[in-house]
């Protein structure tokens, strides 16, 4: 391919940059094409698709790299779920939020007006204080959190339109590796999904960060416990606090 891209030039016809790199990939990888994958002498790219860490590990380890994205993290305790949902609300001063259909949560505080969030302009949505849903799964490793729009989980819509976004996640939703994530969202691969890491943030402009660009300003996650966690004896990392 190169020498034809040379020969071309010769002959003084017009190369594009697209082309000419094209067709130095093509050239660079002719060898393992025609190889095929499962041939002798290629080499696996060798991603991890089993887990190493369960327990009390791996939701520190999601609760460390959720931190890493400036995201707020709380851990609570079964049974402590309103609690700790009382107490973010309460802590952002949060009147009036939306909480999608299937989502059920304890008696909130009073002061607190939920709304299901259906059938709402973009321009009500804005004036919501926040928006409170579950997650489909969350990666452990890269601190993301999916939503498929399964009960609970709301429409696109109104987790990114509030500036809030209180999202709760159980112990059983979460994974260490991006493959694991993969494979129980495989069953519902045709629906919207919404990847979430860390809060909506852009350096498009001059690489500086902008927050709340196309998503919540604010990312708050209650990791909630289950009963029966199994202690793997690996040490607890500190995920630090809402502040």
């Amino acid at each position: 391919h190169v020498p034809a891209m040379v020969a071309c030039r010769a002959r003084g016809l017009d190369v594009t940059a697209r082309a000419e790199i094209l067709s130095r990939i093509r050239a660079a990888t002719a060898d393992l094409a025609a190889a095929g994958p499962d041939s002798p002498g290629v080499d696996s790219p060798g991603y991890r698709a089993r887990a190493s860490l369960s327990g009390h590990a791996l939701l520190d380890l999601l609760a460390e790299r959720l931190a890493d994205y400036k995201a707020l993290v709380r851990r609570a305790a079964p049974g402590e779920l309103g609690t700790a949902v009382s107490a973010a609300l309460q802590q952002r001063q949060a009147r009036r939020v939306a909480v999608p259909p299937g989502l059920d949560l304890p008696d909130l505080p009073a002061g607190i007006e939920t709304v299901a969030g259906i059938d709402l302009s973009s321009a009500d949505l804005d004036e919501l204080d926040g928006v409170i849903t579950t997650a489909a799964v969350a990666i452990a490793e890269t601190g993301t959190i999916v939503l498929d729009g399964t009960p609970g989980q709301g429409t696109r819509a109104v987790t990114l339109v509030p500036d809030y976004h209180l999202c709760v996640v159980r112990a059983d939703q979460v994974v260490q590796l991006v493959p694991e994530a993969i494979a129980r969202l495989e069953p519902r691969a045709q629906r919207p999904l919404t990847w979430i890491s860390g809060p909506s943030a852009t350096s498009d402009i001059e690489l500086k960060r902008v927050e709340g660009v196309h998503g919540p300003r604010t990312l708050e996650v209650i990791i909630l416990a289950a009963e029966d966690l199994p202690d793997d004896g690996q040490p607890v990392v500190s995920a630090g606090q809402p502040s």
